[in-house]
Protein backbone atom coordinates (compact mmCIF):
# COMPACT_ATOMS: atom_id res chain seq x y z
CA UNK A 1 0.00 0.00 0.00
CA UNK A 2 1.08 3.27 -0.77
CA UNK A 3 1.09 4.48 3.08
CA UNK A 4 2.70 2.46 4.38
CA UNK A 5 5.39 3.00 1.38
CA UNK A 6 5.68 6.64 2.83
CA UNK A 7 5.51 5.63 6.38
CA UNK A 8 8.30 4.07 5.58
CA UNK A 9 10.68 6.98 4.99
CA UNK A 10 11.88 8.33 8.79
CA UNK A 11 11.51 11.95 8.68
CA UNK A 12 10.25 12.37 5.01
CA UNK A 13 7.27 14.96 6.03
CA UNK A 14 8.04 18.68 4.77
CA UNK A 15 6.30 21.71 4.58
CA UNK A 16 6.01 24.60 2.15
CA UNK A 17 8.32 27.35 3.82
CA UNK A 18 10.85 24.40 3.62
CA UNK A 19 10.58 24.39 -0.54
CA UNK A 20 10.36 27.76 -0.75
CA UNK A 21 13.41 28.69 2.01
CA UNK A 22 14.88 26.19 -0.01
CA UNK A 23 14.17 27.72 -3.78
CA UNK A 24 15.62 31.28 -2.72
CA UNK A 25 18.47 29.93 -1.05
CA UNK A 26 19.30 27.96 -4.73
CA UNK A 27 18.04 30.28 -6.79
CA UNK A 28 21.05 31.89 -9.09
CA UNK A 29 18.62 34.70 -9.96
CA UNK A 30 18.28 36.32 -6.83
CA UNK A 31 22.17 35.81 -5.81
CA UNK A 32 22.65 37.73 -9.45
CA UNK A 33 20.73 40.69 -8.37
CA UNK A 34 23.00 40.77 -5.05
CA UNK A 35 26.18 40.71 -7.00
CA UNK A 36 24.86 43.51 -9.19
CA UNK A 37 24.06 45.25 -6.44
CA UNK A 38 27.42 45.06 -4.69
CA UNK A 39 29.25 45.87 -8.54
CA UNK A 40 27.25 49.02 -8.37
CA UNK A 41 28.04 49.80 -5.12
CA UNK A 42 32.26 49.30 -6.48
CA UNK A 43 30.54 52.19 -9.15
CA UNK A 44 30.11 54.94 -6.50
CA UNK A 45 33.48 54.53 -5.07
CA UNK A 46 34.88 54.90 -8.40
CA UNK A 47 32.83 57.71 -9.03
CA UNK A 48 33.85 59.26 -5.85
CA UNK A 49 37.61 58.32 -7.12
CA UNK A 50 37.62 59.90 -10.43
CA UNK A 51 36.76 63.34 -8.77
CA UNK A 52 39.44 63.17 -6.72
CA UNK A 53 43.06 64.39 -7.25
CA UNK A 54 44.47 62.00 -9.95
CA UNK A 55 48.74 61.57 -9.79
CA UNK A 56 50.20 60.17 -13.05
CA UNK A 57 53.87 59.41 -13.73
CA UNK A 58 55.48 59.78 -17.39
CA UNK A 59 58.64 59.61 -19.05
CA UNK A 60 59.33 60.47 -22.78
CA UNK A 61 62.45 60.65 -24.66
CA UNK A 62 62.99 61.72 -28.63
CA UNK A 63 65.69 61.95 -30.76
CA UNK A 64 65.70 63.35 -34.14
CA UNK A 65 68.98 63.97 -35.72
CA UNK A 66 70.21 65.61 -38.50
CA UNK A 67 72.62 64.44 -40.91
CA UNK A 68 74.55 66.41 -43.88
CA UNK A 69 71.93 68.94 -43.54
CA UNK A 70 69.33 66.42 -43.57
CA UNK A 71 66.63 66.15 -40.81
CA UNK A 72 63.90 67.50 -39.19
CA UNK A 73 63.68 71.00 -38.58
CA UNK A 74 65.56 71.15 -35.01
CA UNK A 75 63.90 74.37 -34.08
CA UNK A 76 60.85 71.98 -33.89
CA UNK A 77 62.28 69.02 -32.44
CA UNK A 78 65.00 70.26 -30.39
CA UNK A 79 66.88 66.81 -32.15
CA UNK A 80 66.71 65.69 -28.75
CA UNK A 81 64.23 65.56 -26.01
CA UNK A 82 63.73 63.93 -22.35
CA UNK A 83 60.94 64.20 -19.45
CA UNK A 84 60.65 62.74 -16.49
CA UNK A 85 57.77 64.39 -15.09
CA UNK A 86 54.82 63.58 -11.84
CA UNK A 87 51.79 65.30 -12.55
CA UNK A 88 49.01 66.11 -11.13
CA UNK A 89 44.70 67.10 -12.43
CA UNK A 90 41.23 68.18 -10.67
CA UNK A 91 38.84 67.94 -12.02
CA UNK A 92 36.20 70.52 -10.76
CA UNK A 93 32.60 69.47 -9.86
CA UNK A 94 29.91 71.15 -8.49
CA UNK A 95 28.32 69.30 -5.61
CA UNK A 96 24.87 69.20 -6.75
CA UNK A 97 26.07 67.99 -9.94
CA UNK A 98 28.19 64.87 -7.75
CA UNK A 99 25.32 63.85 -6.27
CA UNK A 100 22.88 63.36 -8.86
CA UNK A 101 25.50 60.86 -10.10
CA UNK A 102 25.57 59.48 -6.56
CA UNK A 103 21.71 59.21 -6.52
CA UNK A 104 22.07 57.71 -10.41
CA UNK A 105 23.89 54.62 -9.05
CA UNK A 106 21.92 54.44 -5.61
CA UNK A 107 18.57 54.24 -7.96
CA UNK A 108 20.23 51.62 -10.14
CA UNK A 109 20.43 49.72 -6.74
CA UNK A 110 16.90 50.48 -5.69
CA UNK A 111 15.37 48.99 -9.10
CA UNK A 112 17.86 46.17 -9.14
CA UNK A 113 16.21 45.70 -4.89
CA UNK A 114 12.90 45.77 -6.34
CA UNK A 115 13.12 43.78 -8.89
CA UNK A 116 14.99 40.99 -6.70
CA UNK A 117 11.45 41.21 -4.36
CA UNK A 118 9.30 40.55 -7.86
CA UNK A 119 11.40 37.80 -8.25
CA UNK A 120 11.55 36.27 -5.16
CA UNK A 121 7.48 36.82 -5.51
CA UNK A 122 7.52 34.73 -8.93
CA UNK A 123 9.72 31.94 -7.17
CA UNK A 124 7.55 31.55 -4.44
CA UNK A 125 4.26 31.58 -6.53
CA UNK A 126 5.74 28.79 -8.80
CA UNK A 127 7.26 26.97 -6.32
CA UNK A 128 3.66 27.36 -4.12
CA UNK A 129 1.88 26.38 -7.31
CA UNK A 130 3.79 23.18 -7.55
CA UNK A 131 3.67 22.26 -3.58
CA UNK A 132 0.00 22.64 -4.21
CA UNK A 133 -0.43 20.72 -7.10
CA UNK A 134 2.43 17.65 -5.49
CA UNK A 135 -0.19 17.73 -2.50
CA UNK A 136 -3.43 17.49 -4.73
CA UNK A 137 -2.42 14.43 -5.80
CA UNK A 138 -0.98 12.85 -3.01
CA UNK A 139 -4.88 14.17 -1.18
CA UNK A 140 -6.03 12.03 -4.26
CA UNK A 141 -3.66 8.92 -3.48
CA UNK A 142 -4.93 8.88 0.24
CA UNK A 143 -8.79 9.38 -0.28
CA UNK A 144 -9.10 6.68 -2.86
CA UNK A 145 -6.33 4.11 -1.35
CA UNK A 146 -9.54 4.32 1.65
CA UNK A 147 -11.94 3.60 -1.04
CA UNK A 148 -9.99 0.42 -1.86
CA UNK A 149 -9.69 -0.85 1.26
CA UNK A 150 -13.00 -0.53 1.48
CA UNK A 151 -13.90 -2.18 -1.40
CA UNK A 152 -11.60 -4.72 -0.48
CA UNK A 153 -13.62 -5.44 2.92
CA UNK A 154 -16.77 -5.60 0.75
CA UNK A 155 -15.22 -8.01 -1.52
CA UNK A 156 -14.57 -10.56 0.62
CA UNK A 157 -17.81 -10.46 2.07
CA UNK A 158 -19.39 -10.39 -1.54
CA UNK A 159 -17.49 -13.35 -2.78
CA UNK A 160 -18.59 -15.51 0.01
CA UNK A 161 -22.79 -14.05 -0.95
CA UNK A 162 -21.51 -15.25 -4.45
CA UNK A 163 -20.50 -18.76 -3.59
CA UNK A 164 -23.62 -19.42 -1.49
CA UNK A 165 -25.97 -18.50 -5.11
CA UNK A 166 -27.25 -15.14 -2.75
CA UNK A 167 -25.81 -12.98 -5.79
CA UNK A 168 -25.04 -14.09 -9.13
CA UNK A 169 -21.29 -14.70 -10.54
CA UNK A 170 -21.51 -12.18 -13.12
CA UNK A 171 -22.97 -8.90 -10.28
CA UNK A 172 -19.60 -10.38 -8.04
CA UNK A 173 -17.46 -10.45 -11.30
CA UNK A 174 -18.84 -6.65 -12.49
CA UNK A 175 -17.71 -5.46 -8.83
CA UNK A 176 -14.09 -6.98 -9.08
CA UNK A 177 -13.47 -4.80 -11.93
CA UNK A 178 -14.39 -1.88 -10.48
CA UNK A 179 -11.78 -3.13 -7.42
CA UNK A 180 -9.61 -3.59 -10.38
CA UNK A 181 -10.12 0.04 -11.80
CA UNK A 182 -9.46 1.17 -8.29
CA UNK A 183 -6.35 -0.01 -7.86
CA UNK A 184 -5.56 0.90 -11.35
CA UNK A 185 -6.39 4.73 -10.58
CA UNK A 186 -4.56 4.64 -7.43
CA UNK A 187 -1.26 3.28 -9.65
CA UNK A 188 -1.81 6.11 -12.42
CA UNK A 189 -1.95 8.91 -9.15
CA UNK A 190 0.85 7.64 -7.59
CA UNK A 191 3.21 7.88 -11.08
CA UNK A 192 1.39 11.52 -11.07
CA UNK A 193 2.42 12.19 -7.78
CA UNK A 194 5.97 11.03 -8.36
CA UNK A 195 5.72 13.53 -11.59
CA UNK A 196 4.85 16.21 -9.69
CA UNK A 197 7.15 15.98 -6.59
CA UNK A 198 10.08 15.88 -9.05
CA UNK A 199 8.88 18.78 -10.31
CA UNK A 200 9.04 20.53 -7.58
CA UNK A 201 12.24 19.70 -6.39
CA UNK A 202 13.61 20.63 -10.03
CA UNK A 203 12.14 24.28 -9.35
CA UNK A 204 13.43 24.58 -5.89
CA UNK A 205 17.57 23.07 -7.14
CA UNK A 206 16.99 19.97 -4.57
CA UNK A 207 18.24 16.91 -5.35
CA UNK A 208 15.63 14.47 -3.32
CA UNK A 209 14.05 11.15 -5.20
CA UNK A 210 12.86 10.00 -1.59
CA UNK A 211 8.72 9.65 -1.27
CA UNK A 212 7.89 12.46 1.02
CA UNK A 213 4.81 13.40 2.61
CA UNK A 214 3.97 17.05 2.25
CA UNK A 215 1.72 18.68 4.98
CA UNK A 216 -0.73 21.08 4.21
CA UNK A 217 0.27 24.46 2.88
CA UNK A 218 0.04 26.72 5.19
CA UNK A 219 0.32 30.66 4.99
CA UNK A 220 -2.32 31.51 2.53
CA UNK A 221 -4.44 33.89 4.25
CA UNK A 222 -5.17 37.53 2.55
CA UNK A 223 -3.21 40.18 3.34
CA UNK A 224 -3.29 42.23 0.43
CA UNK A 225 -1.55 45.78 0.96
CA UNK A 226 -3.19 49.06 -0.58
CA UNK A 227 -1.42 48.85 -4.41
CA UNK A 228 0.56 51.63 -3.83
CA UNK A 229 3.00 49.87 -1.18
CA UNK A 230 3.87 46.91 -2.73
CA UNK A 231 7.29 46.57 -5.21
CA UNK A 232 5.51 45.88 -8.30
CA UNK A 233 3.99 49.69 -7.84
CA UNK A 234 7.46 50.85 -6.17
CA UNK A 235 9.16 50.00 -9.45
CA UNK A 236 7.49 52.92 -11.55
CA UNK A 237 8.65 55.00 -8.66
CA UNK A 238 12.08 53.90 -9.05
CA UNK A 239 11.52 54.57 -12.63
CA UNK A 240 10.46 58.53 -12.25
CA UNK A 241 13.07 58.88 -10.05
CA UNK A 242 15.59 57.77 -12.31
CA UNK A 243 14.24 59.75 -15.12
CA UNK A 244 14.50 62.78 -13.29
CA UNK A 245 17.79 61.92 -12.17
CA UNK A 246 18.94 61.82 -15.93
CA UNK A 247 16.84 65.13 -17.08
CA UNK A 248 19.05 67.17 -14.24
CA UNK A 249 22.06 65.39 -15.31
CA UNK A 250 21.63 66.63 -18.79
CA UNK A 251 21.77 70.39 -17.52
CA UNK A 252 25.09 69.65 -15.55
CA UNK A 253 26.59 68.19 -18.17
CA UNK A 254 26.32 72.01 -20.26
CA UNK A 255 27.10 73.55 -17.66
CA UNK A 256 31.11 75.27 -17.47
CA UNK A 257 33.59 72.50 -16.82
CA UNK A 258 37.21 73.58 -15.00
CA UNK A 259 39.58 71.21 -14.45
CA UNK A 260 43.22 72.32 -12.76
CA UNK A 261 46.86 70.62 -13.57
CA UNK A 262 50.60 70.71 -12.57
CA UNK A 263 53.41 68.67 -13.08
CA UNK A 264 57.23 68.84 -11.57
CA UNK A 265 60.10 66.81 -12.94
CA UNK A 266 62.46 66.68 -15.16
CA UNK A 267 62.03 68.56 -19.16
CA UNK A 268 64.76 69.03 -21.15
CA UNK A 269 65.94 69.86 -24.85
CA UNK A 270 69.29 69.25 -24.06
CA UNK A 271 70.09 72.69 -25.69
CA UNK A 272 71.29 74.80 -22.65
CA UNK A 273 71.84 74.12 -19.52
CA UNK A 274 70.27 70.57 -19.43
CA UNK A 275 71.32 69.99 -15.44
CA UNK A 276 69.25 73.19 -14.49
CA UNK A 277 65.85 71.89 -16.22
CA UNK A 278 64.42 70.74 -13.31
CA UNK A 279 60.77 72.19 -12.44
CA UNK A 280 57.15 72.54 -12.42
CA UNK A 281 54.13 74.24 -14.33
CA UNK A 282 50.44 74.80 -13.46
CA UNK A 283 47.34 75.29 -15.21
CA UNK A 284 43.49 75.25 -15.26
CA UNK A 285 41.36 74.59 -18.40
CA UNK A 286 37.49 76.05 -18.70
CA UNK A 287 34.97 74.81 -20.66
CA UNK A 288 32.02 76.31 -21.77
CA UNK A 289 29.61 74.36 -24.13
CA UNK A 290 28.43 77.58 -26.45
CA UNK A 291 26.62 75.66 -29.42
CA UNK A 292 25.33 72.07 -30.42
CA UNK A 293 22.80 71.74 -32.66
CA UNK A 294 20.06 71.93 -29.60
CA UNK A 295 21.18 68.35 -28.53
CA UNK A 296 20.17 69.42 -24.70
CA UNK A 297 16.74 70.03 -26.10
CA UNK A 298 16.32 66.92 -27.66
CA UNK A 299 18.02 64.95 -25.02
CA UNK A 300 15.15 66.76 -22.48
CA UNK A 301 12.46 65.85 -25.13
CA UNK A 302 13.44 62.23 -24.72
CA UNK A 303 13.07 61.83 -21.28
CA UNK A 304 9.62 63.80 -21.76
CA UNK A 305 8.56 60.92 -23.90
CA UNK A 306 9.99 58.44 -21.22
CA UNK A 307 8.40 59.97 -18.48
CA UNK A 308 4.69 59.49 -20.67
CA UNK A 309 5.32 55.80 -21.22
CA UNK A 310 6.38 55.42 -17.65
CA UNK A 311 2.68 57.04 -16.75
CA UNK A 312 0.77 54.62 -19.09
CA UNK A 313 2.33 51.30 -18.00
CA UNK A 314 1.57 52.50 -14.69
CA UNK A 315 -2.11 53.47 -15.18
CA UNK A 316 -2.35 50.25 -17.42
CA UNK A 317 -0.78 47.89 -14.47
CA UNK A 318 -3.12 49.80 -11.93
CA UNK A 319 -6.54 48.71 -14.45
CA UNK A 320 -4.95 45.05 -14.93
CA UNK A 321 -4.41 44.59 -11.23
CA UNK A 322 -8.02 46.32 -10.14
CA UNK A 323 -9.46 43.23 -12.37
CA UNK A 324 -7.47 40.69 -11.34
CA UNK A 325 -7.81 41.06 -8.08
CA UNK A 326 -11.75 40.92 -8.05
CA UNK A 327 -11.29 38.34 -10.58
CA UNK A 328 -9.65 36.51 -8.44
CA UNK A 329 -11.99 37.13 -5.42
CA UNK A 330 -14.42 35.62 -7.43
CA UNK A 331 -13.00 32.47 -8.52
CA UNK A 332 -12.22 32.30 -4.79
CA UNK A 333 -16.02 33.08 -3.77
CA UNK A 334 -17.34 30.38 -6.14
CA UNK A 335 -15.08 27.54 -5.31
CA UNK A 336 -16.08 28.13 -2.03
CA UNK A 337 -19.50 28.01 -2.96
CA UNK A 338 -19.10 24.94 -4.26
CA UNK A 339 -17.32 22.87 -2.17
CA UNK A 340 -20.22 23.88 0.38
CA UNK A 341 -22.57 22.46 -2.12
CA UNK A 342 -20.38 19.19 -2.77
CA UNK A 343 -20.31 18.43 0.92
CA UNK A 344 -24.24 18.41 1.69
CA UNK A 345 -24.24 16.03 -1.30
CA UNK A 346 -21.44 14.02 -0.33
CA UNK A 347 -23.53 13.10 3.46
CA UNK A 348 -26.26 11.92 1.59
CA UNK A 349 -24.58 9.75 -0.64
CA UNK A 350 -22.30 7.94 2.16
CA UNK A 351 -25.32 7.56 4.06
CA UNK A 352 -26.75 5.67 0.90
CA UNK A 353 -23.59 3.72 1.20
CA UNK A 354 -23.95 2.68 4.51
CA UNK A 355 -27.49 1.61 4.46
CA UNK A 356 -26.80 -0.37 1.05
CA UNK A 357 -23.33 -2.19 2.69
CA UNK A 358 -26.12 -3.50 5.70
CA UNK A 359 -28.17 -4.73 2.82
CA UNK A 360 -25.75 -6.14 0.97
CA UNK A 361 -25.38 -9.01 3.36
CA UNK A 362 -28.79 -9.71 3.18
CA UNK A 363 -29.00 -9.77 -0.08
CA UNK A 364 -31.64 -6.74 0.03
CA UNK A 365 -29.57 -4.49 -2.48
CA UNK A 366 -28.12 -4.95 -5.92
CA UNK A 367 -24.59 -5.23 -6.40
CA UNK A 368 -24.97 -2.87 -9.61
CA UNK A 369 -26.70 -0.40 -7.40
CA UNK A 370 -23.98 -0.58 -4.67
CA UNK A 371 -21.61 0.42 -7.41
CA UNK A 372 -23.30 3.23 -8.87
CA UNK A 373 -23.65 4.56 -4.68
CA UNK A 374 -20.19 3.86 -4.65
CA UNK A 375 -19.52 6.16 -7.90
CA UNK A 376 -21.17 8.93 -7.05
CA UNK A 377 -19.71 9.13 -3.76
CA UNK A 378 -16.45 9.10 -5.05
CA UNK A 379 -17.10 11.81 -7.93
CA UNK A 380 -18.23 14.12 -5.18
CA UNK A 381 -15.43 13.42 -3.10
CA UNK A 382 -13.23 14.33 -5.59
CA UNK A 383 -14.91 17.35 -6.96
CA UNK A 384 -14.53 18.42 -3.20
CA UNK A 385 -10.78 16.91 -3.72
CA UNK A 386 -10.24 19.03 -6.90
CA UNK A 387 -11.87 22.27 -5.59
CA UNK A 388 -10.07 22.48 -2.08
CA UNK A 389 -7.03 22.33 -4.55
CA UNK A 390 -8.32 25.07 -6.61
CA UNK A 391 -9.08 27.16 -3.47
CA UNK A 392 -5.45 26.58 -2.60
CA UNK A 393 -3.88 28.03 -5.75
CA UNK A 394 -6.63 30.73 -6.40
CA UNK A 395 -5.32 32.29 -2.77
CA UNK A 396 -1.84 31.63 -4.29
CA UNK A 397 -2.13 33.71 -7.35
CA UNK A 398 -3.94 36.53 -4.68
CA UNK A 399 -1.15 36.18 -1.92
CA UNK A 400 1.53 36.86 -4.70
CA UNK A 401 0.68 40.72 -5.01
CA UNK A 402 0.93 40.92 -1.02
CA UNK A 403 4.36 41.87 -1.19
CA UNK A 404 5.42 45.29 0.70
CA UNK A 405 8.09 47.70 -0.03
Amino acid sequence: MFMLIIAGHAGAQKTLDYYINSGLQNSPLLKDYQYQVQSNKIDSQRLRANFRPLVNGSTAGTYAPVVKNWGYDGAITNIHTYNALVSVSQTIVGKQNLNNQYLAIQLQNLGLQNQGKISEQDLKRSITQQYITTYGDLQQINFNQEMLTLLKEEEAILKRLAEKGVYKQTDFLSFLVNVQQQELLIKQLRIQYQNDFATLNYITGLNDTAFTVLNAPSGLDINLPPIEQTVFYQQFHIDSLKIIAADKQIDFAYKPRMGLYADGGYNSSFIATPLRNFGISAGVTVTVPIYDGRQRKMLHQKNSIAEQNRQNYRDFFSKQYQQQIIQLQQQLSQTEQLIEQTSTQIKYADGLIKAQRQQLVTGDVRIADYIIAIGNYLNAKNIITQNSIARLQILNQINYWNRKQ
